[in-house]
């Protein structure tokens, strides 16, 4: 398994999800609630109720990856009121992994004039 961490696009659900899900049950989540294509090669990312887990599903071109990191101590970083699943950037996934949350970082502002 290589990863193209330069090309890859990472999906995040936000909410929480039953993690008693595998690899079937996320993989039709992907396609029936996500709408996307569970065999592009997307790394899709999923958080459990009390946001101590997160499970990361992709296809690699011959079989699913399912991958899982457990917190011994803290919480991740994750959005539960977006209504909808929400594309990160290579620096905004390590940022989750470590327990970053840049989901409340001060955004860019962007003006077109002064007054």
């Amino acid at each position: 398994m290589i990863i193209d961490w330069l090309k890859v696009k990472i999906l995040l659900k936000p909410g929480s999800i039953d993690f008693r899900k595998q690899i079937n049950g996320l993989a039709a989540m992907v396609s029936e609630e996500l709408k996307e294509n569970v065999f592009s090669g997307m790394l899709f990312m999923f958080c459990n109720k009390d946001r101590s887990r997160i499970k990361i599903l992709y296809w690699d071109k011959n079989g699913f990856c399912l991958w899982m990191k457990r917190l011994e101590r803290d919480k991740f970083p994750w959005p539960s009121n977006e209504k909808e699943a929400r594309q990160l950037n290579l620096n905004e996934f390590k940022m989750l992994l470590e327990g970053i949350d840049f989901f409340r970082a001060h955004k860019k502002l962007e003006y077109e004039s002064v007054l």
